[in-house]
């Protein structure tokens, strides 16, 4: 890696980091949804060293695109869940907002975002929830119309009956376990998936947080709801954190990493679980699908979904947190798992 992508990856890592949070303070209002456009511009090489290589140990690249916009609110998107039809997809920024709209594809490769409209999370006072000072959203999770955000900062996980109020439900907290409140302020729950029908442990909230460390060193993660509730624990290896997670249609928990140090700059890496494999007090570990350095397509990844592709393949699809910083990029990637 030369020196200069180094020093831009440890400043786009620092800001990621260590930006302050009162940044996203606002007034309380709760303003009604707001159409943006979004320009994307498409990604043809994951490693643009080796222009023609598609594929990556089990995944295949697909394509991606570098998205902007001109909307004052866009941006530092950390959460990410598509639709089964692959193309609606809905999304949230640190700073309590919505993002919502549609992939268009060609051939099967994302090409553009279309009818895309962004909102402010609504509490359950009908105030945002930034004005409440819950405003470092980091992950979500969807269970049909019902969506879950976790509050990384505050420790809180909020409900919203999407399916019936849209981008106007008010968030409803969530009771949560005790221990999760005990999380390092700036390193609490960083991933939410919901088990689906037909998989194993089906209704169960799984929360894992980006680095609450028991006393070996692994990762701090629960099992909220469902038949058997409780804490498990994720091996944390080569310092790496969490920054999301998702379920695939096949059943195994795929989990989206960061890494960052001022030497070596900013990693990406995904791991797969077998949903099986879940249960209280397990310590899991699981079989690392990629690992990608700076030398990528890369940015600050911290949004995972999975779908089915109408050919019958799983998808993945990432997206980054450029953390509103004119040095970062915010990033759509997807992937097909071959395996």
């Amino acid at each position: 890696m030369r020196l200069g992508r180094l020093a831009a990856a440890a400043l786009l890592a620092a800001v990621a980091l260590l930006a302050p949070a009162a940044s996203a303070q606002r007034t309380g209002d709760a303003k009604a949804p707001t159409r943006i456009e979004i320009a994307a511009k498409p990604i043809a090489a994951f490693e643009p060293r080796h222009a023609d290589r598609r594929q990556f140990g089990p995944l295949r690249f697909r394509g991606g695109l570098s998205l902007s916009s001109s909307y004052p609110g866009f941006g530092g998107l950390s959460g990410l869940r598509l639709a089964p039809d692959g193309e609606h997809f809905i999304a949230i920024s640190d700073k309590a907002d919505w993002l919502r709209g549609r992939i268009i594809y060609r051939n099967g490769v994302p090409v553009g975002i279309t009818d895309a409209e962004m909102a402010p999370m609504i509490g359950p006072d009908g105030r945002t929830l930034a004005a409440r000072r819950w405003y470092d959203t980091e992950s979500l999770a969807r269970d049909g119309g019902t969506l879950y955000v976790g509050i990384e900062r505050s420790h809180h996980i909020v409900k919203f009956d999407y399916g019936k109020r849209s981008l106007t439900a008010r968030g409803q907290p969530l009771r949560i376990p005790p221990a999760i409140r005990s999380l390092p302020r700036n390193k609490g729950i960083e991933a939410l998936a919901v088990i689906p029908k037909g998989l194993p442990r089906a209704g169960t909230l799984i929360a894992i947080s980006e680095r609450g460390l028991d006393a070996q060193g692994n990762i701090r993660s629960w099992l909220i709801g469902g038949a058997a509730p409780g804490e498990f624990t994720l091996v944390r290896r080569d310092d790496f954190d969490v920054t999301d997670a998702t379920i695939t249609p096949d059943g195994d928990l795929i989990i989206l990493e960061r890494f960052f140090s001022f030497l070596q700059g900013v990693a990406m890496r995904m791991r797969r679980v077998p949903l099986s494999a879940l249960k209280p007090g397990a310590v899991l570990d699981g079989t690392i699908l990629i690992t990608a350095d700076m030398g990528f397509q890369i940015d600050n990844m911290e949004g995972l979904s999975a779908h089915r592709s109408p050919e019958g393949e799983t998808v993945l699809t990432l997206i980054s947190d450029d953390n509103f910083s004119l040095i970062q990029r915010t990033l759509l990637l997807q992937f097909t798992l071959t395996e």
